[in-house]
């Protein structure tokens, strides 16, 4: 299937990598590592400029679903909409599919049998990420290349998902996954890689304890000696005794409730984890409190002291929030540089439109420096790894110190040192007792010590 000896470019170097005829791969690298490369490379896309001998299979018969292929189909998806108002849902899940195989197991064995009518951008990240699998599989691919596909899945999702990947191989579907997570690594994934720097480094098999040892080694954390950015506000001026008070909270779209009779209180410093599987409504709950759910007007909901649709405006709310989600992500599609993007945290805008103060701009910087992307703050933020977009988007969640920080799913996309990295910012967070943390995750190992509350959906 892949071929490859003494490849050398500028942007990735492979010294030595075979991949056999339906096997299973895993290529593991943190963010910024140039799996980006590796990708461009697989589907003939990296600039010239390269060395060595290089087999690979033809770009027709490589699929590649990744967190940047599903931005390009949503952006995609929104000039549609643009286009045609008749069509205000977009093109539906089943148009990405052949026709002939509207019926085929496999779109059970996904999940996404019910969800055939919904658009495009009607389905969650995780959703999606499935959609786009399947439209390769039945397009005749035979290589699936998928970056981190079970991040924003419930367990059940990720098990099921899983397995639907493992069989692949029998109908000769060669599998090779690019996660930023050892916990990530299914157990029929037998070939295991490494590329940090643009080296992609052949370890071995996973089972080896050759392998576990160069991974612990490879992956130890690095003391962290960066001083915490400065605050800009103190909790003792927040004068109410909520901070969210939903009362038999209810949401429901064509008839079909997503909840109801929901009760949510949540005091300053009582920290709130939210679990429950896909489709249960944690997005929608969030998107309630933060106002971007229309359906908070007719709700009985105070968020920062306002009873929504008392005459409040949206920016009254979202000076003291702070909001890191997936869908924030996908619409931050102005491409300034990442300083900018961090400074917009201020003013709760998409890009930058106003000459910030200086001290705003110190801490900008200072934030930078704490997630490790300070000589990038020139970059372009589409320029850079999704994950690194992520980091970027949850330090523009802090620079205002907001009394309200509402983080769903905040390290979907981040490599397992920089996910550890921002559970330790939520701790310390914790310990300043300043800002009251909201918190929706999947991953059990994210369940903090420092949760007050747990709200099961």
């Amino acid at each position: 299937m892949i071929n490859i000896t003494h490849f050398e470019h500028p942007k990735l170097t492979i010294k030595n990598w075979q991949v056999l005829n339906n096997e299973s791969w895993c290529i593991l690298g943190r963010n910024g590592s140039g799996k980006q490369y590796l990708e461009q490379l697989l589907t003939g896309t990296l600039l010239p400029g390269s060395v060595g001998d290089c087999k690979l299979p033809h770009v027709d018969k490589v699929g590649m679903v990744s967190f940047e292929s599903q931005q390009d189909v949503y952006e995609h998806e929104l000039q549609v909409n643009a286009a045609d108002y008749a069509a205000p849902i977009g093109t539906k899940a089943k148009d990405f599919l052949p026709a002939d195989k509207l019926n085929d197991a496999l779109i059970s064995e996904f999940g996404l049998s019910h969800r055939l009518e919904s658009g495009y951008r009607q389905l969650s990240t995780g959703e999606g990420r499935k959609l786009l699998m399947l439209q390769a599989i039945f397009n005749g691919v035979e290589l699936l290349v998928c970056d981190n596909p079970f991040d924003s899945l419930d367990e059940a999702s990720c098990l099921a998902l899983s397995d639907a990947l493992a069989r692949l191989s029998k109908t000769g579907i060669s599998v090779l996954l690019l996660l930023n997570n050892r916990q990530d690594i299914p157990t029929w994934c037998e070939n295991i890689a490494f590329i940090e720097r643009g080296q992609l480094d052949v370890l071995g098999k996973l089972d080896s304890d050759e392998t576990k040892r160069q991974l612990d080694a490879l992956l130890t954390p690095m003391s962290d000696q960066v001083s915490w950015p400065t605050n800009l506000q103190e909790l003792c001026d927040y004068k109410h005794e909520h901070l969210v008070k939903l009362t038999q909270g209810k949401v429901q779209y064509k008839g079909v409730s997503v909840f109801e009779n929901l009760d949510v209180h949540i005091k300053p410093l009582q920290h709130t984890l939210i679990t429950g599987p896909n489709g249960s409504g944690k997005s929608t709950l969030m998107q309630l409190i933060t106002g971007d759910c229309t359906q908070c007007y007719s709700n009985d909901i105070h968020v920062l002291g306002f009873k929504r649709g008392s005459g409040e405006s949206i920016w009254e709310l979202k000076k003291d929030m702070g909001i890191v989600s997936a869908e924030l992500h996908r619409q931050y599609r102005v491409n300034g540089d990442l300083l900018s993007v961090v400074l917009s945290g201020f003013y709760d805008s998409i890009g930058l439109y106003q000459q910030p103060e200086k001290q705003q701009v110190d801490i900008a910087k200072q934030w930078l420096e704490k997630i490790g992307l300070l000589d990038q703050q020139h970059s372009t933020f589409r320029s850079l790894s999704y994950g690194e977009q992520r980091l970027a988007l949850i330090a523009r969640a802090l620079v205002k110190s907001p009394y309200l920080l509402i983080l769903d799913e905040p390290t979907q996309g981040l490599d397992e040192l920089n996910r550890h990295r921002v559970l330790n910012f939520l701790e310390h967070l914790a310990e300043q007792q300043h800002s009251t943390m909201l918190l929706v995750s999947h991953r059990k190992d994210e369940y903090l010590s420092i949760f007050k509350q747990h709200i099961k959906l």
